[in-house]
Order: structure tokens, then C-alpha cells, then sequence
């Protein structure tokens, strides 16, 4: 029994540490400028970016991640949204950068998540009792990745509804406006026309 109340304590603090490695951002990017963040690490941690923009211009910006050496990662351009994970292949410093320099005067809100796994053990010679230990970490380790991703989702679900929502609202607005404009060019066509024919009957009457 008392084994089993000590997984379960180590299963929520580990489940608690591994929530907390999640770092969640929301940021706006000028225009002709970038945004970039760091994460040191160690060699063959699990890491992941997600992200959304929620406001600004065609919702799209360019995004890089650089490898301590200067190798690139990951590059995209014009993204409205993403997700990438990789396993760090040596140890030191990741650059995450958010460039909105293709933006001539629209700045761009991104959300986005840094994720950080443990760094791998590589302790030899285990024994069950810690091999069995090591699986209940894999186990909550994939549950709270799970969970994460679902949390992710349910984020960027409600930034496109609202960006969705605000698309409509405009382009309904617009509809609104150009029926009243249509509506009012109609309306001084008629009465310049029954204007016109009243004026040319009473000068033909005249003659």
C-alpha cells in the first residue's frame, strides 16, 4: 500500500513538473521586425513549438528555429499557424524567432508554446524496481503530452472562432454598406429619371 501511494504522489508531481514546462506566449511582432526566444537544453530532449496568429494583416508570418551550431531547424513562411517538434540533436542554446519583416506596416499577435521535455536518462545497470519506476514516468509523461496538445487545441480554437467571427462581422458590414449604397445610387436614378420625363413632357406640352 505504501508503495502504491508513493507511485501515486511521484505520478503527480512529475505530471505538475512536466505542465510547467510548457511555456505559453502571446506577443505582437512590429512590422520589419522579429521576435526571438531561447531555450537551453541538453542533447536528444524532446522539444516542440506550436502557434497561431490571432491578429494582424493576412495572419501569416515567417518563422525559424536555429540549432545551437547555426543549423536550421525548421523554416516556414507566410504560416498562419503550426506545430513542430524535434529532439535536440546537441547541447546549448535553441532560437525560436518570429519575423515579420515581409510587413510593410501591419504588426502580428502570435500565440504560441515552447514545449521542453526532461533530458533522457542514461543511467545503466537499472534495476526492475526503477525500470518499472521509468515506465510510469513514459506513461505520464505521454499522458501529459496528450493532455497538452488537447489544451493547445482548445486554444487555437477559440483564436480562429474569433478571428472567424471577426472576418464575418466585417465582411457583413460591408454587404450592409454596399446594399445601402446600391439601394441609394437606385433610389436618385429613379427620381432623377420621373424627373427628367416630367421636365421633357412639360416642354413638349410648351411647344
Amino acid at each position: 500500500m505504501a508503495s502504491k501511494w508513493t507511485h501515486l504522489g511521484l505520478a503527480t508531481i512529475l505530471f505538475a513538473t512536466l505542465l510547467s514546462l510548457v511555456n505559453s506566449y502571446s506577443i505582437t511582432v512590429d512590422a520589419h521586425a522579429e521576435e526571438c526566444f531561447f531555450e537551453h537544453v541538453e542533447a536528444d530532449t524532446k522539444m516542440g513549438l506550436t502557434f497561431e496568429i490571432a491578429e494582424g494583416g493576412f495572419l501569416d508570418i515567417d518563422v525559424t528555429i536555429t540549432g545551437p551550431d547555426g543549423a536550421v531547424i525548421y523554416h516556414g513562411e507566410r504560416e498562419s499557424s503550426g506545430m513542430y517538434t524535434f529532439s535536440a540533436h546537441v547541447a546549448g542554446r535553441y532560437t525560436y524567432c518570429f519575423s515579420n519583416k515581409m510587413s510593410t506596416m501591419t504588426p502580428k499577435v502570435v500565440m504560441f508554446n515552447l514545449e521542453v521535455g526532461d533530458a533522457p536518462h542514461k543511467a545503466t545497470g537499472e534495476k526492475e524496481e526503477e525500470v518499472n519506476h521509468n515506465k510510469l514516468e513514459d506513461m505520464i509523461k505521454e499522458l501529459a503530452t496528450t493532455l497538452k496538445t488537447v489544451k493547445h487545441e482548445q486554444e487555437y480554437m477559440q483564436v480562429r472562432d474569433r478571428i472567424h467571427r471577426s472576418i464575418n462581422e466585417s465582411t457583413n458590414s460591408r454587404v450592409v454598406m454596399w446594399s445601402v449604397f446600391e439601394a441609394s445610387v437606385l433610389l436618385v436614378m429613379t427620381v432623377g429619371q420621373v424627373y427628367y420625363l416630367k421636365r421633357f413632357f412639360e416642354v413638349q406640352r410648351v411647344v
